[in-house]
């Protein structure tokens, strides 16, 4: 038929937006664009206001008195006002506690009890700067008129102790009672001399402040001895026993 154009049944049709559709998008961008922006300017609002407030406040000014507590100055809150410790100031004067006497006990009759020939000096100082005043002075006197220091190296004696057990006497601040086993040993005109004592010792503490050489805060005020059992293998003894035993096979 002369005229007519043909038309493709298969052809796609052509859709195309709605005009209002495709506004509305964009508004609804535009509103979520707007809310953010308010949102953020009262953030950044509110940080400035809190940072002139925080500027505009006065300084604290505490003041510390002798006993080691601190005030605030010119606080507005009613009532006692705050206080403060210092946790240095609070640890220096704290109280020591019985397991630190113990030690002190402990290590004063290691370094007293305990020594060669060659170590005799050094334990001997470090026991006596652990004693108080007055006690060194008098153990000091003691050791240089019986000339302990020079016998000990004469007869290359050789001391040796065990703690058994340290009690604390009841009722008595600082006092300790202990048991041990003392050994001594000494050569002397070529024949070795072998002494086991078991004793008491009585030890008695006072307190002091803490400093960096003397951190428990403890010194011994008071230093006895007493032999309770002894024992003293010489050294003929142990010949007779060594020529005894080939006889004995």
């Amino acid at each position: 038929m002369r005229g007519k154009i043909p038309v493709n049944e298969n052809k796609e049709d052509l859709t195309y937006t709605k005009y209002y559709e495709h506004d509305g998008l964009l508004r609804a961008y535009a509103n979520r664009a707007m809310a953010l922006a308010f949102l953020f300017a009262l953030i950044a609002f509110g940080s400035l206001g809190f940072a002139v407030y925080v500027r505009l406040q006065p300084p604290t000014v505490i003041r510390v008195d002798k006993d080691g507590n601190a005030t605030v100055v010119g606080a507005t809150r009613a009532g006692a006002p705050g206080l403060f410790s210092f946790s240095a100031e609070a640890a220096a004067e704290a109280a020591p506690t019985d397991l630190e006497g113990r030690a002190v006990v402990r290590r004063f009759l290691n370094d007293y009890l305990i020594y060669t020939p060659d170590s005799v000096d050094q334990n001997f100082s470090e026991a006596l700067n652990m004693m108080t005043a007055n006690l060194r002075t008098y153990t000091l006197g003691k050791l240089r008129d019986d000339d302990t220091v020079g016998k000990i190296k004469e007869d290359h004696i050789i001391s040796d102790f065990r703690v058994r057990s340290i009690e604390h006497v009841k009722n008595t601040p600082w006092t300790y009672v202990v048991f041990g086993v003392k050994g001594i040993r000494r050569v002397k005109n070529g024949t070795e001399t072998t002494d086991q004592i078991v004793g008491q010792y009585n030890v008695r503490l006072v307190e002091t402040r803490r400093t960096d050489f003397d951190p428990s805060g403890l010194l011994v005020a008071e230093y006895s001895e007493q032999e309770m059992v002894g024992d003293r293998n010489t050294g003929l003894l142990q010949h007779s026993v060594l020529e005894a035993a080939p006889g004995s096979q």
